[in-house]
């Protein structure tokens, strides 16, 4: 046989050694997607589980644009994701730039930080619940030891989102520490060296330097907060459940009561798609936006 046949087969071999795996994401992605989307367009309450859907169109996204809470979960969720994706790239990129260097006791410290994101959300969400408690929770009783009055922080409206997202930044900043920190220490030190035989100072190298070397490992980061950050659920079930009203009802939460409260599986199966396409825009955003900087 020809080497040019054996050259030609190799892609078709690398194919079939794929089709596995492919399989097994349509599988577990694609069918459960068409699915979700196919059933966006009936009415199917829970209570009403043996009877067939009925097929209505376009009426839940209809009824999903005309609610009040619906819109309200969308400012809620963008809100929260936003800020929870800025935050923790910002601390986590300052913490990953102070504790790259040879410091002493460096491996404890990156250890000890790392903690949080091993711990199971549902315990994460109830120790945030009883330290923000307004009667005997830590942070009110340190608040009280400075002379401050005690904070409704799960209670206030205008607070309530502040403590959620505080909760969410403790937990998966070390993520994005993580992430960065192995970004950086891919950065070749002659970069690093030259610029500072130019003349360069910290600052410099670190924004012409380092900062666009890792620029692509910034804008993954941000796009796996920012998809992680749209599912978020657990901690804020256990923390406030939505509330005080619907202040830190999430689209995530909002889909999860359309569904097993008010037992409707079309009505929650047409908030996935809009949470789906709301996903897949920001990422895409950030993605482009990633692409045009490692250009430059």
């Amino acid at each position: 046989m020809s080497s040019h046949g054996i050259a030609g087969r190799k892609p078709l071999n690398a194919y079939l050694f794929l089709l596995p795996a492919f399989a097994v994401l349509a599988g577990v992605l694609l069918i459960p997607i068409v699915n979700g989307l196919r059933l966006s367009f009936f009415d199917w309450p829970l209570r009403n589980i043996s009877k067939a859907p009925v097929f209505v169109g376009f009426r839940n996204y209809v009824e999903l644009f005309r609610s009040e809470f619906f819109r309200a979960s969308i400012r809620a969720t963008l809100i929260f994701t936003l800020s929870v994706v800025s935050i923790e790239l910002v601390v986590g990129t300052a913490i990953a730039l102070v504790l790259e260097g040879d410091i002493p006791g460096l491996r404890f410290f990156r250890t000890l930080y790392v903690l949080p994101i091993m711990i199971a959300p549902v315990v994460v969400g109830v120790v945030w619940r009883f330290m923000y408690h307004p009667s005997y929770g830590k942070i009110n009783f340190f608040l009280g030891q400075m002379g401050i009055n005690p904070v409704g922080w799960l209670s206030d409206p205008e607070v309530a989102m502040k403590a959620v997202i505080i909760a969410d930044v403790w937990q998966w900043t070390p993520f994005v520490f993580l992430l960065v920190l192995a970004g950086l220490q891919g950065v070749p030190k002659d970069l690093s060296e030259a610029a500072r035989v130019d003349g360069a100072n910290y600052t410099q190298t670190l924004l012409f330097v380092k900062l666009p070397h890792i620029s692509s490992v910034l804008g993954l980061t941000a796009v796996l907060r920012l998809i992680d950050s749209f599912r978020s659920l657990v901690v804020i079930f256990n923390m406030t459940f939505g509330g005080p009203g619907v202040t830190t009802e999430v689209l995530s939460l909002h889909l999860y009561k359309t569904a097993f409260i008010s037992q409707r599986l079309g009505l929650s199966s047409a908030i996935a798609v809009i949470l789906l396409l709301l996903i897949f825009a920001l990422s895409f955003v950030l993605i482009v936006r990633g692409v045009r900087g490692e250009k430059r």
